[in-house]
């Protein structure tokens, strides 16, 4: 039997995951990892096939581990709907706290949104979570009541998390319990207009998530194998691995400005960490804190995917637009294309061969990023607004250019040499035209998929977790 400091398990749609790690004196070690087929009707096959599979690796026998930790994708992402009070304020404030826990935002809810809208939109998606906003400490209360009632009417099943105006939770908490909804309350996701507070909201998802995928075959089980009793969004578990390398813990220094680029079957995520925002004062942040000013930021392209979502991104830039990013060009080419993109929607778990097969993956490889990274950053501006302040050439929006260190992950790269990876990544650059995009950054091939271990481990061991993405990210 061999005993190690950690192992974290991911449970994926497609793939379990097992990564094992042991103390070196103060540092962590990278052990080994494995993998094995997802079993959808009994989750726990896949965990046991899992561990079995690293035991083979290690070819030490039986594994035991001080901690065990977990993440899971395997629920797809609890579906979600963010309310708030004015669109470009609590509404967007709601949208960022959801995103940034990895859970999939289907739909934003203004007070400007028609309340008959708003109970259509509650019916038809039937979100797991509501996160309701709205007003800062002392502003607007209406909003929040008048979206509890519509909630209550809507008769949802799902959890309120209320984080709005702290002055009105009281009464919102009533309105929705006498309707019969579950309600949590966490501290006001924006108390003031100057001011974004994600952690606790995105800890009562995270928690929410938890409760919600051990409904799931085996899912229990996985819950009790973990040691701090959390099985926390994979995404979630990305983000604040990133947040960790960027921005570093009282005892030891981070990277500085950071983007991870998660590049996957179904979605393009896209996270970036930019501390030096973090110092602002009030002034410069402006009336209203956005995307441009927050520290952490992550976008999801839905559309964007190597299988399920391949058809995406032949629609959105043009058949012959993906063949010019790997030089080729013809209606012939453009044709198998778009049939291959097709067949990739139909089979998603088709692996490439074959010279053009492979050619193809990397030229709708390069144009996911592109497209996630110009949709993720802000651009240059092209003309005058004054109502803004803005004149051509300012720059509009989140700004990555002195970004140095990108790290990507998928299975695309985990197949590909790092040659291969950095090459794809660094022509997803080549052409920013007014993005704000990174110039000439070091591109990191996250090969093993570490960054969702690191961010597991630093639930509760910060400075090991740190350590260890120091070690591999560096």
């Amino acid at each position: 039997m061999i005993e190690v400091s950690f192992l974290v398990y991911d449970v994926g749609s497609t793939y379990t995951k097992l990564s094992a790690f042991n103390r070196n004196g103060n540092l962590l070690e990278f052990v080994g990892r494995s993998q094995a087929p997802t079993t959808v009707q009994n989750i726990e096959i896949g965990l046991n096939n899992a561990r079995s599979n690293l035991e083979k690796v290690l070819g030490s026998g039986p594994i035991s581990a001080r901690f065990t930790l977990a993440t899971s994708s395997a629920a797809g992402g609890l579906r979600m709907v963010a309310m708030g009070y004015m669109p470009r304020v609590t509404a967007k404030a709601a949208k960022e706290v959801a995103m940034s826990a990895g859970a999939r935002v289907l739909e934003i809810i203004s007070f400007e949104t028609p309340v008959d809208f708003r109970l259509q939109i509650l019916k038809e998606i039937k979100p797991d979570i509501i996160l309701l906003a709205g007003g800062t400490d002392g502003g607007d209360q209406e909003s929040l009541f008048e979206n509890a009632k519509v909630i209550v009417q809507a008769e949802s099943s799902g959890v309120v998390i209320i984080a709005g105006n702290n002055e009105a939770q009281a009464k919102v908490e009533e309105i929705l319990e006498s309707g019969g909804i579950r309600t949590q309350r966490v501290p006001n996701v924006m108390p003031t207009i100057h001011e974004l507070k994600v952690k606790p909201a995105r800890e009562a998802i995270h928690q929410e998530f938890i409760r919600q995928i051990t409904r799931a075959k085996g899912l229990g089980a996985l819950l009790e194998k973990v040691s701090n009793r959390k099985v926390i969004p994979t995404p979630g578990a990305v983000l604040m691995a990133a947040e960790l390398l960027a921005m570093g813990t009282p005892e030891q220094d981070g990277l500085d400005g950071l983007l991870v680029i998660d590049l996957g079957g179904a979605t393009t995520d896209v996270h970036s960490v930019l501390p030096s925002l973090a110092k602002l004062s009030n002034e410069e942040k402006g009336l209203v804190i956005s995307n441009e000013k927050q520290v952490s930021y992550r976008t999801v392209e839905g559309n964007l995917g190597l299988r399920v979502s391949a058809t995406g991104i032949v629609e959105t830039a043009g058949a012959s637009g993906v063949l010019a990013k790997v030089g080729l060009e013809g209606e012939e080419l453009s044709k198998e294309l778009i049939n291959y993109v097709h067949f990739l929607e139909s089979e998603p778990e088709h692996l490439s061969s074959g010279d053009q097969e492979h050619i193809f993956d990397k030229a709708l490889a390069i144009t996911a990023i592109e497209l996630a990274l110009k949709r993720h950053a802000g651009y240059l501006a092209q003309g005058f607004d004054p109502v803004m302040g803005i004149i051509p050439g300012s720059p509009v929006g989140r700004d990555l250019r002195r970004v140095e260190r990108v790290i990507i992950v998928g299975g695309i790269f985990a197949h590909a040499s790092e040659e291969q990876s950095r090459e794809i990544v660094k022509k997803a650059l080549a052409n920013p035209g007014i993005s704000l995009l990174p110039h000439d950054p070091a591109i990191i091939v996250d090969k093993n998929y570490l960054l969702y271990t690191v961010g597991a481990i630093a639930q509760d061991h910060a400075n090991d977790a740190l350590a260890l993405a120091l070690d591999f990210f560096n």
